[in-house]
């Protein structure tokens, strides 16, 4: 297969980033370099951190040291399209099969096994499909905000405004890259900064005052676009326009469902740790879920929003590390 047209981000975009002295790995899906952390003894069990848009591994960078000197294996990929993964030009080259395809290769080029997967946001997609298909390297799920795809599953108000910010006349479409809006959204839905004293200035022209942790995530996550202009910017912007709901096709909504199904039939240790003030993924929907896989438990990380793992990281990683004990 041919390399398709990309960009590459330049190491220099990622110095000095706060919290993320992690050591660069790359594996080559044809002719495209992919991210990805690999810390902890070869031989541990293996903790396999999945992330969605427009996070990459940094989300996990609170969580990677607990999982560490607790003496696991911390593997952590970036999807092609974001963090120091390459680029691809063409927006038609991103969809979920595809994503899900490259996870996979990963896992078998690093024949992962005694799994323990964390997945969040389209982590959940991508990540529960590796479940599903090779059910023998896995041994427990931790499920943070996210879905699968399925006939019943009731698309939120957040999703659908997600999805509409992300189409042409959208916010943020027609913002992105211009403006580096990724990083602006990640302070903003962490609660580091308010929309008023970020977005809103940013749309406008001006130049919001980050300060502390909001210009540290700020910076953290507009790192992978820096200097990449819109070539760079397809593998986020695709995204919210693969949500089934926009397009079953690109969302690989028939695989969804057939591994909501088997992920539900599982017998292995489910825990389900939840956000409790997400309005893209509801914590009544995590309820719901939870109610499907009889022996699953459920934790509500209180306060929390979307991106749970970037701002209560500590907290996870000692919730699920008491089950795993």
């Amino acid at each position: 297969m041919s390399t398709p047209e990309f960009v590459r981000s330049p190491d220099s975009s990622f110095a000095d980033l706060a919290d993320y002295p992690l050591t660069p790995h790359y594996f080559d899906i044809d002719g495209l370099r992919m991210h990805y952390v690999d810390e902890g003894p070869r031989d541990a069990p293996v903790i396999l951190m999945m992330h969605g848009m427009p996070s990459w591994s940094y989300l996990y960078r609170h969580i990677i040291p607990v999982m560490l000197e607790a003496g696991y294996r911390c593997v952590a990929p970036d999807h092609i399209g974001f963090g120091k993964s390459d680029k691809v030009v063409d927006p038609a080259w991103y969809n979920i099969a595809r994503h899900t395809a490259n996870t996979a290769a990963l896992v078998k080029h690093l024949d992962l096994t005694d799994i323990t997967i964390m997945v969040q946001d389209w982590g959940g997609p991508t990540g529960l499909a590796q479940v599903a298909n090779m059910p023998e390297r896995f041994s427990r799920l931790c499920i943070m905000n996210t879905w699968l795809h399925h006939a019943e599953y009731e698309y939120s108000p957040g999703i659908r405004q997600w999805i509409e910010q992300n189409s042409s006349g959208g916010i943020f479409r027609d913002n992105v890259p211009g403006k580096f809006l990724w990083g602006t959204l990640m302070a903003m839905a962490t609660d580091r900064i308010s929309p008023l004293d970020s977005l809103f200035i940013t749309i406008q022209g001006g130049i919001p005052n980050y300060e502390g942790e909001a210009l540290d995530v700020k910076n953290a996550y507009d790192a992978p676009f820096v200097g990449l202009g819109e070539d760079g910017v397809n593998g986020p912007r695709r995204f919210p326009l693969s949500i089934p709901l926009h397009d079953p096709i690109s969302g690989d909504a028939v695989n969804q469902e057939k591994n909501f199904g088997i992920i539900n039939a599982l017998k292995i240790p489910v825990h389900f740790l939840w956000a409790t003030n997400d309005d893209v993924f509801t914590l009544e929907w995590g309820k719901k879920w939870h109610s499907l896989i009889p022996h699953s438990t459920f934790e509500e990380i209180v306060g929390a929003r979307h991106f749970l793992q970037d701002t209560h990281g500590p907290e996870i990683a000692a919730r699920l590390l008491a089950h795993m004990r």
